[in-house]
C-alpha cells in the first residue's frame, strides 16, 4: 500500500513537488480532512457566539479569556515535542522494515549445496524453502491484520499450499498456551538439513556452514520482526505527543478569535466594520501540527492498512514465487554456454539509444590528472635529510672499557660473530696499541691508519665506530694466525662469554633522547670490568705490568 512517487520528482526543474500537491492516496488532505472539518466548524461555533449570544459585558470577559490563551498558547512546546517524535517514529518505521526476512541469500547456498536433479533431490529442496516461508508467514499472520484477514485460520494455511496436513497436526500438536510457535518450522529446516547431510546430499562442509549462517540471520529478523510488534513506543510518550496537539488547538478555538476592528475615514470617524470570520494562519498550523502527528499516526504499526503500510501479502506471493524458481526451475535449467557479443574486442564501446546519449559523460580520472609538471623539474635526485642520532654515540663507542660494549653497541653480539667470544693476552696487548695515551690521560684515535696494524689499514674510520670494531677483529684473527710461539699461547685466557654476549643496555631520557648504559652500569659486571679496564688504558698499564 506505499505510495510510490519517485517517477514523478525524477528531476527538480519539472515542478516534481508541486505535482505532488494534486494526489489524494496518502497525502495530507486525506489524512486531517475530518480533523480540519471538525475545527473549522467548532471556530465557527465559537465565533458565532461571541459576535451574536454574548452582551457587551460578556464579550469584554471573553475577550480577556481571549488576550490570556493568545498570551500562553505560545508555551506550548509543540513543535519540538512533534519533531522529536515524528523523528523516532519514522526511523523505527525504517527499521522495521530492514528487519522483514528476505530468504533470497538462503535459496542461492540451498540451490548450490543440495545437489542432485532427481525428484527426491528437488523436493528437499522445495520443501527446506516451503519451510522458511511458512515461519515467515506465520509470524506475519501474528502482527498484520491485513496478512490475518487472508489468513484468517490455519486451515487457510493448508487451502492455499503454505502447509501440508499432516504438517498442521504435528504443529498443533506443540503447545502454544506461553508462547508464539511461529518458528516450528525453522526446527523442521534444521532436521531436514542434517538429513541431507547424512545422505549426502551436502557433501562440502563449508557449503554446510554457508547454509546455516544464512538460516540463523533469517532467523534472527523473523524474531527482531516479532520484537517490534510486541515492544511498542512507550505509551506515555505518545499521549504526551497527543495531549500537546489537541490542547493546543483547543486553546486556539478562544485564543484566536477576531476582534472587530472599526475603519474609519479621513474624518476619522467609523465607516465599515471588519470582521475575520476565516482565521487563515491558524488553519495553516493546524494543516503543519496535525499533519505531523497524523504522520507520526501512521507509521507507527506499519502492518495495518494504512496508506504507507507494507505491502505484506505481496512479499508473501513474492517470496514463495521466486523460492520455488531459485531452488528448482532455475536451478535445473539454465542457457547454453555461448561467447559473447564482445568476446574478441577488447576496446569495446557500448551503445546509447538516441534518447540517452546526453547521460554519456567523460570519464572523471582526478582532478590532478591534467597537472603539468615543468621539464626542467623532471630530474631524478636523492634528497639528503640528516637523521637525528645520538649525541653521545661516539663517545660510548670509545670510553667504553669492554670489548663485549663495543659489540653490543655495533650489532655483533648474541652469536653473531663467534670471534669475538674469547680474547687472548696478545689480542688484548694489540687493542691496548690501537689506543695510545694523550697528553690529558685520555684516549685518542690514532691520527691515520698507518698507524694501526691489520688488513684494514685502507679503511676509513666513522664517527659511529662500526667500522673500527670490524677492523679490530679482523686484525684479531690475524694475530692469532700468526703467534705460534708457545710462551705466547702459554698467556692465553678467555674472557667469559656472558661478558660478550650479554645484550647492551638502553634508556630514555627524560628529554624524549635514547641514551645508553655501558658495561659499567651494570652492577654484575663490575668485576670483570675493573680487570679490563686495566688491559685497555693503554700501553703505560701494559709497561706497568697490569695483568688481568
Amino acid at each position: 500500500m506505499t505510495v510510490s512517487y519517485q517517477n514523478e520528482v525524477a528531476s527538480s526543474t519539472s515542478g516534481g513537488f508541486t505535482r505532488l500537491l494534486l494526489k489524494w492516496r496518502g497525502s495530507l488532505y486525506k489524512l486531517i480532512y475530518r480533523e480540519l472539518a471538525l475545527f473549522c466548524l467548532a471556530y465557527a461555533a465559537v465565533s458565532l457566539v461571541y459576535f451574536k449570544l454574548l452582551t457587551e459585558d460578556q464579550q469584554r470577559v471573553f475577550e480577556q479569556i481571549r488576550d490570556y490563551c493568545n498570551q500562553f498558547i505560545s508555551l506550548i512546546p509543540l513543535s519540538f515535542v512533534l519533531g522529536f517524535y515524528v523523528t523516532f517514529v519514522a526511523q523505527r518505521w525504517w527499521q522495521q522494515y530492514t528487519a522483514i526476512p528476505w530468504p533470497d541469500k538462503i535459496l542461492h547456498a540451498i540451490a548450490l549445496y543440495v545437489r542432485g536433479a532427481d525428484e527426491n533431490s528437488r523436493m528437499i529442496r522445495r520443501t527446506m524453502v516451503r519451510y522458511l516461508n511458512l515461519s515467515l508467514i506465520l509470524l506475519l499472520r501474528s502482527i498484520s491484520s491485513a496478512v490475518k484477514r487472508r489468513l484468517p485460520t490455519l486451515d487457510h494455511l493448508v487451502e492455499s499450499g503454505f502447509m501440508t496436513a499432516q504438517e498442521l497436526e504435528e504443529f498443533t500438536s506443540v503447545p502454544r498456551k506461553e508462547f508464539n510457535t511461529y518458528w516450528i518450522p525453522c526446527c523442521w529446516f534444521v532436521s531436514l538439513l542434517r538429513e541431507a547431510r547424512t545422505t549426502n546430499h551436502v557433501v562440502d562442509s563449508m557449503g554446510l556452514k554457508l547454509i546455516v549462517e544464512t538460516f540463523n540471520e533469517y532467523r534472527a529478523n523473523c524474531g527482531l520482526l516479532w520484537s517490534y510488534d510486541w515492544v511498542s513506543i512507550p505509551l506515555v510518550y505518545t499521549q504526551v505527543v497527543t495531549i500537546a496537539t489537541y490542547t493546543f488547538f483547543v486553546a486556539c478555538l478562544v485564543g484566536r478569535q477576531q476582534e472587530i476592528i472599526q475603519l474609519a475615514d479621513s474624518e476619522g470617524k467609523p465607516a465599515v466594520q471588519l470582521d475575520l470570520y476565516l482565521p487563515f494562519f491558524t488553519i495553516l498550523q493546524f494543516l503543519f501540527y496535525m499533519g505531523l502527528l497524523k504522520v507520526a499516526e501512521q507509521l507507527i504499526n506499519p502492518f495495518g492498512d494504512d496508506d504507507e503500510d507494507f505491502e505484506l501479502n505481496w512479499i508473501i506471493d513474492r517470496h514463495v514465487k521466486v523460492s520455488y524458481l531459485i531452488v528448482d526451475t532455475l536451478n535445473i535449467r539454465r542457457p547454453p554456454l555461448v561467447k559473447d557479443m564482445y568476446f574478441d574486442d577488447p576496446g569495446l564501446t557500448l551503445p546509447y539509444t538516441e534518447a540517452s546519449v546526453q547521460y554519456k559523460i567523460p570519464t572523471y580520472r582526478g582532478s590532478v590528472d591534467n597537472m603539468k609538471v615543468p621539464v626542467k623539474e623532471h630530474t631524478m635526485v636523492l634528497p639528503e635529510i640528516k637523521e637525528e642520532q645520538d649525541d653521545d654515540e661516539s663517545e660510548h663507542f670509545f670510553g667504553s672499557t669492554s670489548l663485549g660494549s663495543i659489540a653490543a653497541e655495533n650489532g655483533l653480539i648474541d652469536g653473531r660473530d663467534p670471534r669475538v667470544g674469547a680474547m687472548s693476552v696478545p689480542d688484548e696487548a694489540l687493542l691496548a696499541s690501537r689506543n695510545h695515551a694523550s697528553p690529558n690521560g685520555g684516549r685518542v684515535r690514532p691520527k691515520n691508519r698507518s698507524e694501526s696494524a691489520g688488513s684494514c689499514g685502507d679503511q676509513s674510520l666513522t664517527d659511529s665506530g662500526r667500522p673500527e670494531v670490524t677492523c679490530l677483529i679482523s686484525e684479531l684473527d690475524e694475530r692469532r694466525t700468526t703467534d705460534a710461539s708457545p710462551q705466547g699461547s702459554q698467556h692465553r685466557f678467555s674472557v667469559p662469554s656472558v661478558f660478550v654476549q650479554a645484550p647492551s643496555f638502553r634508556r630514555e631520557s627524560p628529554g624524549g633522547s635514547r641514551s645508553r648504559k655501558t658495561w659499567a652500569d651494570a652492577a654484575p659486571f663490575q668485576p670483570l670490568l675493573g680487570r679490563s679496564e686495566r688491559l685497555l688504558d693503554g700501553p703505560e698499564s701494559q709497561s706497568n705490568g697490569a695483568r688481568p
